[in-house]
């Protein structure tokens, strides 16, 4: 059967070939047909159908929609998990520490040296408010080999009223200081010639010292939201006991301007300074200066990626009110910074320039010992060029390295006045035991280095030097002035109750000249005096009591040296003093 089939199957396929082949060959020349096309065909929208987007289904199954209902089947378990109470983690919350308006210092030290220091400040409604401090220093004195009075005093007091505003805030102040000295600079040997009812004489000349006073008004008014920025006006009235008096009067008015993202800046200085001196030195004449100086200063800053530029200038005009010699100045005013390593490291650099005023108080400052016949002038500081690097060396340390040379014009410079021995009652401060001021184009080369370190809130720690060198043009050294100073500086917090703190400084050495006049000829000589170099530190230890009050122990001079930091005027050896703090409210 199954050959059958097969056999019925191959004749099919059999008949099949042959009529396909047969049907080939029948059409294998059908002819030819010349057909004419009219125009190409173009076609029409109406020619497409579009199919629907959403086809419509007319089965009645589909179009129904079915309601779906959920249903839970719900049942208790048991569970034994008890979650525990959550609490918060303890944090150790100091006290707050009071702050009180009030305070007052004082200490009594050996060599009779009496310290009080006085301060108060009280609210005057909502915005204004009142403070005032009273200082006051003073010795007895009694330093190894001074024959004469040695005592020194000072004391000052200083009044505020303030106020402060929405859109600006204004000071005045108002003042008062009194210093005594006494000239007890006196040469070793100074004398020994002469008897001692003659040196007596002289010693209760030099008895008498030296007084200065000064008053002062001032005031200060500060703008948020102005092209003023702040106005500052000073008035200072300075008088010693040797009928010498100065007159200085301040103004420095600023305005800030800002123009296109950019900041314009401008000062204006007034500056006038004028004194009479009873006398010269030599006690021939008086003495009279006055000096009214202009200037102003603009400037504005450009900052681009990690630059910052300031660019400025300064320029004053110098009115010599004694002697109608008047002059301009001009001074650079530029400085600029980049930050190399983001605030790691920062370089900086600059040039600037500027007409100090300089007077009689002002060098009283620096040495007490001047005597009331000095020359008063302003210093040209034609330009101070610096450059440097700035920065930390890790979160609590910090560190500043700078280099400059100033150039400077009439600086004033301290010199040991002349003295005749052969004189015996003369003026207190011609027995070689005063300074006098020189003037002398000044140039300095100075590298300055300083290292700050902030361990912690209990351990702070400093250290700075500034090394120098000096050339002059007329003087033969830069008098007084010393090459090497170095300072450092550590205050701990031992526990909550106890502190301490040292503080260490080292002042190389230091020239100045001996002006004597032969006894024998009546000619003075001049020999040039090195000042040693003296090393002094200081410590002081303090014990908080309680909020208010504090007892502390001050030593000065540990090392007991008896250096001098002017020409034959030795200091205080050892030094120590104990005293009190106390804060308090009204």
């Amino acid at each position: 059967m199954k050959i059958k089939i097969q056999h019925k199957i191959t004749v099919f396929l059999l008949l099949a070939s042959l009529q396909i082949v047969s049907a080939q060959k029948k059409d294998e020349n059908i002819g030819t047909e010349v057909v004419n096309v009219v125009k190409p065909y173009t076609p029409t929208i109406s020619d497409a159908f579009k199919i629907k987007e959403t086809p419509t289904l007319e089965d009645e199954d589909n179009t129904k929609k079915e309601n779906i209902k959920y249903t839970i089947f719900s049942f208790p378990v048991a569970s034994t998990f008890s979650p525990s109470k959550g609490k918060a983690a303890s944090v150790d919350k100091s006290k707050e520490e009071r702050l009180y308006k009030n305070y007052f210092t004082g200490g009594l030290g050996n060599y009779f040296t009496v310290f009080g220091e006085l301060y108060v400040t009280e609210n005057v409604g909502d915005t204004d408010y009142f403070a005032g401090m009273l200082k006051h220093l003073s010795s007895n004195g009694g330093i190894e080999n001074i024959p004469v009075n040695d005592s020194f005093l000072n004391t000052s007091l200083d009044l505020t009223y303030g106020s402060k505003k929405s859109d600006y805030s204004w000071t005045t102040d108002l003042g008062y200081q009194i210093q005594n000295y006494h000239w007890y600079g006196l040469q070793i040997n100074y004398g020994t010639s002469l008897t001692e009812t003659e040196r007596n004489t002289i010693y209760n000349g030099v008895d008498k010292g030296q007084t200065f006073h000064n008053f002062y008004l001032g005031g200060k008014i500060n703008f948020s939201e102005s092209i003023f920025n702040e106005i500052t006006l000073k008035y200072n009235r300075f008088w010693d006991g040797y009928s010498s008096s100065e007159n200085r009067f301040v103004a420095k008015p600023s305005f800030q301007l800002d123009i296109v993202e950019k900041v314009i800046k401008t000062n204006l200085i007034v500056d006038y300074v004028g004194g009479t001196f009873a006398k010269d030195f030599s006690g021939v004449t008086s003495t009279n200066y006055g000096f009214a100086n202009f200037g102003i200063n603009p400037s504005f800053a450009v900052k681009k990626d990690d630059w910052a530029i300031n660019i400025g200038a300064s320029v004053f005009y110098s009115l010599d009110t004694k002697r109608s010699d008047n002059q301009l100045f001009f001074y650079p005013q530029v400085n600029a910074s980049l930050k190399v390593v983001g605030d790691l490291m920062v370089f900086y650099t600059g040039i600037e320039g500027s007409l100090d005023q300089n007077s009689y108080r002002d060098f009283t400052n620096v040495n007490s010992f001047l005597s009331p016949t000095i020359i008063v002038s302003p210093t040209d500081r034609q330009y101070d060029l610096f450059a440097g690097l700035k920065g930390k060396l890790s979160n609590y340390v910090s560190y500043n390295v700078k280099g400059s040379y100033v150039n400077e014009k009439n600086r004033g410079l301290f010199k040991s006045n002349p003295f005749n021995e052969t004189i015996l009652v003369q003026d207190e401060y011609k027995y070689g035991n005063s300074f006098g001021v020189v003037y002398d184009k000044l140039k300095t080369l100075s590298i300055f280095g300083e290292l700050k370190a902030d361990f912690s809130k209990n351990i702070s720690f400093g250290v700075n030097g500034t090394f120098s060198s000096f050339s002059t043009s007329f003087e033969q050294e830069a008098w007084n002035l010393p090459a090497i100073q170095i300072g450092t500086n550590l205050d701990v917090n031992i526990t909550q109750k106890w502190y301490a703190g040292v503080d260490v400084f080292f002042v190389g050495e230091r020239k100045d000249v001996l002006q004597k006049t032969n006894i024998i000829t009546l000619l003075t000589e001049s020999n040039i005096q090195k000042i040693d170099s003296y090393f002094d530190a200081n410590a002081h230890f303090g014990y908080k009591y309680n909020e208010q009050f504090t007892a502390f122990l001050r030593l000065n001079n540990i090392a007991n040296q008896g250096y001098q930091k002017w020409l034959n005027f030795p200091v205080q050896s050892f030094q120590i003093m104990l005293g009190g703090n106390y804060k308090f409210d009204f």
